[in-house]
């Protein structure tokens, strides 16, 4: 790790990840919030430069290995606003570096618009679990719900929200 390089920076690069930008807001929300000790994302869809790269219910216009990339991708959206929200408040203005502040990814709550048949909505949601874990290790496992829904904004395939435990 090179001089001032987080660990959580270290291992998104070692991951070939970046942070994204955060995406804004659809509506009158902000994209994080902190609440004492914890940091509360709202819903994150899998933005990858501005657009949903997929639209449609899982089980009937996306299949399941797709809607889990999804996932990851809107997880790691939900860590940028995590990121961004703890780069503001601190000294380091680098929302990667500011990751480092998290002690404990406390729960993970996963919307899968999915077709009426569909019932693999925790396979779906591990694509954020599992990215959750390779990034800060027994520190990203948690506590998760994931839940079937009719439809998301933007018809988006998965929808991701997180809470943090910060220092």
């Amino acid at each position: 790790m090179s001089a001032g390089e987080g660990r959580v920076a270290a291992r998104l690069a070692e991951l070939g990840l970046t942070l994204p930008g955060v995406a804004a807001p659809l509506a009158a929300y902000v994209p994080a919030v902190r609440s004492g000790s914890h940091v509360w994302t709202s819903g994150q869809l899998p933005f990858v430069a501005g657009a949903l790269p997929v639209t449609g219910k899982v089980g009937a216009e996306v299949d399941v290995e797709t809607a889990v990339a999804l996932a990851r991708t809107a997880g790691l959206n939900a860590l940028a606003a995590v990121g961004a929200l703890l780069a503001a408040e601190g000294p380091d203005g680098d929302p990667a570096r500011a990751l480092d502040r998290v002690r404990r990814v406390v729960k993970v709550v996963g919307f899968v618009a999915s077709d009426a048949a569909f019932t693999g909505q925790p396979a779906v949601v591990n694509g954020t679990s599992l990215l959750l874990h390779e990034v800060f290790g027994d520190v990203g496992i948690h506590a998760r719900s994931a839940v079937g829904v009719a439809v998301l904004p933007l018809d988006s395939p998965v929808e991701i929200e997180i809470v943090v435990e910060t220092d």
